[in-house]
């Protein structure tokens, strides 16, 4: 396969620097260094391909290994021959003054100076190299693997250094830097040559994550989901050859594939037999282990004979271990893989067994982590319950749920296998299955800690009470994956079985509150929120009275002041009880109250502060933790940042977590232009049965992308599916139906302006648009705003609606487009800039050209800061269709069109072809190609729909 060239900017940079420097006379050797794999070819490829371009002359030789025995000036001989080739005449010339030059040249078969000594040879290569290189075609000599270089090659480069002086030249050399052991010979000629101040030495570093996600694009032909992309980096290490050899198996598949184990399993070829075995105790380990327990599970193997401290130094000199954060490291993770996948069923077993005898010694070596680890591969059922129980318990202090979960899952499953231990443990199974229930909606994985809580209330060993407060848990569990009714059944039989003063009552009162506020029961809510605030506040439930404040917050949005207050005070409640999940919950809502409010730049301070919370929580793949990060994404587009920024990767399992995410990114991707918005809106609406959400998001910047697309049809008919979906899902008055009714409506006016321009009757599209404008009032009307008005973003997509609707009609009017940009201006800059455009145009209609300038100036200049180019072209399209003077617009002069150029303009806005227009004027395809270009040129327009728009707004065709 072809591998991509990405990233690498600074080090291209260098090398093109280098190219430009030797056209000027200034030669140099570029010394690139790397490890095995990390693209160090590829670069050398690149930088030949653009030294070609620029006029260089490129030759290219190879060492290869052949161990002590090499073959003298291998990589040189195949670059002459190359030479030679490319410039028969300078190698002859310079041949025939060097005649040692001979002995590397193909087919010489001897010289007539057979006893030339090695010193002319040597000035014969830099003779015929400098002819070469001239300033019209500089010469890159490319040479490639130093690192298995002969000593007489090495010698030769050290010449050709110490005689650059003038030469059109630079010599780009590879070689592996992590093949450099101590005592190889490369070593010493690399360190002296850097010296050199002709020589610059490039460093080619793995990639980052997003180089990585770059490169891995343009292998598999389309991004990795963010989880997949972190996987292929952790086992790559941003190696490019590994990166490929796992994508090709498969980033999913854990098996490494057999010809990349292979070139590893090279790496352990030189170590001697006892050092091997060090390398394989620590595989044992994982990636990276602390060498003092390294050197216990050695002792414990009884390898007490083994010298550690010269078998490490060996495996260091090798590049095959390396100290890493204090710890023993495999230089790559993949090869701690290979070496641990290569050991027998036994060999494992015996090597995990002392790693367990050295911590059972000594606990202080490791954690109870490791402990349990080793433990279950022993193994070691009894002692694996009991440290995977006390692992878990140390994950819940750090406050780590993902890990918490996988510990109490494995303490789970060994729960039946050695009961005498599990009585040990404090608790009984269901109490273990309520602790790992409540680790899994923490870390983000709601569905299994649904299907834990319903394992715990089916357990004969389950009361009444105690089943009461699982279905607490279960229920905002359910609410956490936008499943109101099912949560209700749960919270009403949970109430039925707690006494009525009781701190639990207060919970499930404040969870049944969330229950009614969720299935839009508004009364309901509030009256029994008020009644959970008072029983916490009696029986001292501070977290239960903060979820209920939380409620009552959110139904009393008559205010923003009271409303900030009572989240204010909810927030400080939730802190004082401890309560990580229900706190998060009264900060989402305080930030999304801001910015509904209209105080964006609020909410975007609050999300920041509050996204650093839930990560010092551990909660930050909670239901709350992903709406925070949802929400912040809504706010960074809204501000008009528009750049594709970094998606945080959920860890394995949870990807799902993040769809929402990914929807609301796509308001930017679509502002952006990116090609694959479409698509990937598509991909992204099929996952709606996670989240309505997702469908309400997805679906309308989808729409969006359609319609900036020019398939105003297809966008029509998607909206029109989103609002039916959703109005079934929700309610028919739902208020994000006003944004989709908007859209829609956009789409139809520009699809009726192009059958007015092609003199059909756009009436079927007004009709449509009439009813899409009354649903949109009546949403506004009776869509239950909390607080009873509609808010800032709802009264400018309305405002929207409106101008659209009467652009629809053929009425395009400035003051309501004029309404539109006062109503998104206090926050919402990109949508600000595009009804400053529509604005633009619709003052142009009016005659109103000044206003339509100043209009457009301000919308260019903001759609160009925020990098918004399918905005930024179409005012600038306005500016040439209008004639407009704005920066970047060049507009034709006053060429007037021909008669047979309006003919042919006129056939063209019909929707004919160029061989349709050349059989009814009776000229060929030809004729009409030229015809076409001039009036292009002349009307200062790239496209023929273009054309066709501006030659009406000029009243150059007839309406007709």
């Amino acid at each position: 396969m072809s591998i991509p060239f990405v990233a690498r900017e600074a080090e291209v940079a260098r090398a093109t620097a280098a190219l430009d420097r030797a056209q000027a006379g200034e030669p140099s050797l570029l010394l690139v260094a790397g490890d095995a794999g990390v693209g160090k070819t590829r670069f050398l490829e690149h930088v030949a391909e653009l030294a070609r371009s620029s006029g260089a002359h490129v030759v290219a030789g190879h060492c290869v290994d052949l161990g002590e025995i090499g073959l003298p000036y291998l990589a040189f001989t195949e670059a002459l021959d190359a030479l030679q080739r490319l410039d028969p005449a300078t190698v002859e010339a310079v041949a025939a003054e060097h005649p040692a030059l001979r002995r590397l040249l193909p087919g010489a078969g001897g010289t007539d100076d057979e006893g030339a000594d090695r010193r002319r040879l040597l000035e014969g290569i830099a003779a015929v190299l400098a002819a070469a290189a001239t300033p019209e075609h500089p010469l890159l000599l490319v040479l490639e693997d130093l690192h298995w270089a002969d000593a007489s090659s090495r010698d030769l480069l050290r010449f050709l250094v110490a005689r650059m002086t003038d030469q059109h030249l630079v010599v780009a050399a590879s070689y592996r830097s992590d093949d450099l052991h101590r005592r190889h010979p490369w070593r010493a000629v690399a360190a002296e040559l850097a010296r050199h101040p002709r020589v610059e030495r490039v460093d080619l570093s793995p990639f980052t994550r997003d180089e990585l996600g770059q490169f891995a694009t343009s292998v598999v032909g389309r991004p990795l989901p963010p989880a997949t992309l972190d996987k292929v980096r952790a086992r790559s290490e941003g190696n490019a050859y590994f990166a490929v050899e796992i994508l090709e198996a498969g980033p999913d598949d854990d098996q490494l594939p057999w010809s990349l184990a292979d070139v590893l399993r090279t790496r352990l070829d030189p170590l001697e037999p006892t050092v091997h075995h060090l390398v394989q105790v620590a595989a044992v380990a994982g990636r990276r282990v602390a060498e003092p327990l390294l050197r216990a599970a050695v002792a414990a193997d009884g390898n007490r004979g083994l010298d550690v401290d010269a078998a490490l130094r060996d495996a260091v000199a090798h590049n095959v271990l390396r100290e890493e954060q204090g710890q023993i490291a495999f230089r790559h993770a993949l090869l701690a893989e290979v070496v641990y996948g290569d050991l027998l069923p036994g060999e494992k077993s015996t090597l995990h067994r002392a790693y367990l005898a050295a911590l059972q010694a000594d606990p202080a070596l490791g954690s109870a982590a490791e402990l349990a680890s080793h433990a279950l591969l022993a193994p070691d059922l009894d002692v694996a319950l009991r440290a995977s129980w006390a692992a878990a318990e140390a994950a819940a202090e750090m406050l780590a749920p993902q890990e918490r979960l996988r510990h109490l899952e494995v303490a789970l499953r060994l729960w039946d296998a050695v009961p005498a231990t599990a009585a040990t443990i404090g608790l009984d199974r269901v109490g273990v299955v309520e602790a790992a229930a409540r680790a899994a909606v923490e870390a983000g994985a709601i569905e299994h800690g649904v299907a834990l809580l319903r394992s715990a209330l089916e357990d004969r060993a389950t009361g009444p009470r105690r089943a009461a407060v699982l279905r607490i848990a279960l229920t905002r569990a359910l609410l956490g994956l936008e499943r109101p009714r099912d949560a209700r059944l749960e919270i009403v039989a949970a109430l039925a079985d707690l006494p009525e003063r009781d701190a639990d009552r207060a919970r499930a009162l404040a969870a049944g509150a969330r229950v009614a506020l969720d299935s839009d029961l508004d009364e309901e809510a509030a009256a029994v929120a008020a009644e959970a605030v008072d029983l916490a506040r009696r029986v001292g439930a501070a977290d239960a009275e903060s979820d209920a404040m939380t409620t009552l917050a959110v139904l009393d949005q008559q205010s923003p002041q009271q409303t900030e207050r009572l989240l204010r005070d909810a927030l400080e409640r939730a802190r004082e009880s401890g309560d990580g999940v229900t706190e998060l919950r009264a900060r989402f809502n305080l930030a999304s109250s801001r910015f509904y409010a209209g105080d964006v730049a609020g909410a975007g301070s609050l999300v920041g502060e509050s996204l650093a919370r839930a990560d010092g929580l551990g909660l930050t793949w909670s239901s709350y933790g992903i709406s925070l990060q949802w929400l912040g994404e809504l706010v960074r587009y809204t501000t008009g940042d528009l750049s594709a920024g970094t998606l945080r990767a959920a860890p394995a399992g949870l990807e799902s977590t993040m769809t929402l995410v990914e929807a609301v990114r796509l308001y930017a991707a679509v502002a952006r232009g990116d090609a694959d918005a479409v698509a990937r809106g598509t991909e992204l609406m099929g996952e709606w049965h996670r989240d309505p959400m997702i469908l309400h998001v997805a679906g309308g910047t989808t729409v969006d992308a359609l319609t900036w697309a020019g398939r105003h049809d297809e966008a029509v008919a998607r909206a029109g599916r989103v609002l039916d979906d959703l109005s079934r899902t929700w309610s028919e008055t739902f208020l994000g139906g006003i944004w989709h009714c908007a859209l829609a409506l956009a789409a139809l006016a520009y699809a009726a302006e192009d059958e007015r321009l092609h003199g059909r009757d756009p009436a079927a599209r007004v009709a449509a648009g009439d009813s899409l404008v009354k649903r949109a009032r009546s949403t506004a009307e009776l869509g239950r705003p909390r607080g009873g008005t509609l808010g800032p973003e709802g009264r400018a997509w309305l405002a929207r609606a409106h101008a659209e609707h009467a652009r629809l009609l053929g009425r395009d009017d400035p003051a309501l487009w004029e309404g539109t940009v006062e109503e998104f201006a206090p926050g919402f800059r990109y949508e600000t800039a595009r009804s400053r455009w529509r604005w633009a145009a619709a003052l142009v209609a009016a005659g109103d050209r000044a206003g339509a300038r100043e209009q457009a100036a301000l919308a260019l200049a903001e759609a160009d800061a925020m990098g918004a180019r399918p905005l930024a072209d179409a005012v600038r399209g306005l500016g040439r269709r209008a004639r407009l003077e704005l920066p970047g617009v060049r507009f034709a002069g006053a060429d007037v069109l021909t008669a047979r150029e309006t003919e042919v303009l006129g056939l063209v806005a019909q929707g004919l072809t160029n061989r349709q227009i050349g059989e009814r004027l009776f000229v060929s395809d030809k004729t009409v190609s030229v015809h076409v270009s001039n009036v292009l040129a002349k009307l200062g327009v790239s496209g023929r729909a273009e054309a066709v728009s501006v030659a009406h707004q000029r009243g150059l065709l007839s309406p007709s």
